[in-house]
């Protein structure tokens, strides 16, 4: 219900768009060319280039304002931009405005709006009109002629020509409102290098909390257990030397007794210091991930099917990434999915590597609310290597998460 009231919605706002985008558009574009042509002719004077860089500065906003329509009657969601740099002194400014990418792509965008969006409100408002004045032709002129008048082939095919073309009419606002929005992904969202430092800032964010995170467990870890299980290790030998020398002689159940509860104690710490250290690097890992990722299907409670395509060893925060997704995967498929088979398929080609988790279970898998939790905080310790994450789970099933990452960092 939710969707169909979203997908009324959206369509609703291409109607809208397309009807108010025209004066926009308008002024939009007649901006842009202002700009370009006074800046052109101002070029040789002193004026040209601070009059340009105000140009600029105002398309920048124009830009938003367009975004943000986009955004909220289009549903099409377009990242911002980075702020436009400060830089101390005038000229400096200057020269960060008339070098801005994001300046001119919007500037170009206000040039190409204006075809659309005559476009856009031919479609949506001329052209029914049209279609109105076409199936009442007929009716039309004989109200503006006075006296009988013969039918015409224009009587007969005006009516069903009318209907046609506004059966078109709903997917030709269509056609347009995803030129727009293609239009708005491409000039308004932020340059691909802009992106990509984006994307690098927020995968070292992720990677710094994921490491803080991990060093405060393991350090919460070595002092709730560990540390716990060494000092209650150190109090049952303390007792055990009371015990000797105790007089007239030593209590031998006793004794037994407390050196059967240190070697207890003993197995556990080592159990425990294992279970630690496999976390920071498995030591499974020591083979590669061909012989690593057998090894986490035997413990699986669904059957698992291994298909594996790894002609060499990957660099190894790529391979410890991927073990840990994998094992993050069938555990989601344990918990999860109700599945009764699953299927773990890795290859690598063309410099990547990609690991897919199949189950035939219950569907509807998606990312979780919660930032660092579940499959979003997967998908955000891949991007801290370059990677990604894919999920396609309709609801009933099959469910298919596939990870991609570069073989080499």
């Amino acid at each position: 219900m939710a969707e169909r009231r979203r997908y009324l919605s959206v369509r609703g706002g291409e109607w809208v768009f397309a009807v108010i985008g025209l004066p926009l558009a308008l002024l939009g574009g007649i901006y842009a060319l202002t700009v370009l042509y006074a800046g052109t002719l101002l070029s040789l004077t002193v004026l040209g280039l601070p009059f340009v860089a105000a140009g600029l500065v105002g398309a920048r906003g124009v830009g938003a304002m367009h975004r943000w329509l986009v955004g909220r009657l289009l549903g099409e969601h377009v990242e911002m931009p980075a702020r436009l740099p400060r830089p101390e002194g005038a000229v400096a400014r200057g020269r960060a405005v008339l070098t801005d990418p994001v300046a001119w792509r919007s500037l170009l965008y206000l040039v190409l709006r204006l075809p659309l969006g005559v476009l856009g409100f031919t479609a949506a408002v001329a052209l029914p009109l049209g279609c109105v004045w076409l199936i009442g032709f007929p009716l039309w002129a004989r109200l503006l002629e006075a006296g009988p008048r013969p039918a015409t082939w224009l009587d007969a095919t005006s009516v069903p020509l009318g209907l046609l073309i506004l059966s078109a009419v709903p997917g030709a606002v269509r056609v347009l409102s995803g030129a727009n929005r293609w239009l708005t992904r491409l000039l308004l969202s932020p340059a691909r290098s802009q992106r990509r430092v984006q994307e690098l800032e927020t995968a070292r964010a992720t990677l710094l909390a994921q490491n803080t995170d991990q060093l405060r467990r393991l350090e919460r870890d070595l002092h709730d257990g560990t540390q716990a299980r060494l000092v209650a290790l150190a109090i049952t030998l303390s007792l055990a030397d009371d015990t000797l020398a105790a007089a007239p002689g030593p209590d031998l159940v006793r004794l037994r007794t407390l050196m059967d509860r240190a070697r207890g104690q003993t197995d556990d710490t080592i159990t425990e210091l294992r279970r630690l250290t496999r976390g920071i690097h498995p030591v499974a890992l020591d083979g590669g991930l061909r012989e690593a990722l057998p090894g986490l299907t035997t413990t699986a409670p669904v059957p698992v099917t291994v298909r594996l395509d790894l002609p060499e060893r990957l660099d190894p925060v790529v391979e410890r990434a991927l073990y840990f997704c994998a094992a993050e995967l069938l555990a989601n498929v344990a918990k999860h999915s109700g599945a009764r088979s699953a299927e773990l398929e890795a290859s690598a080609g063309d410099g990547r590597v990609r690991l897919s988790v199949r189950d035939d279970g219950s569907g509807g898998a998606s990312p979780g609310a919660g930032a660092g939790t579940g499959l979003t905080g997967l998908a955000e310790r891949l991007a801290a290597v370059d990677g990604a994450l894919r999920i396609d789970s309709p609801p009933g099933g099959p469910t298919v998460v596939t990870a991609e990452l570069p073989m080499r960092l």
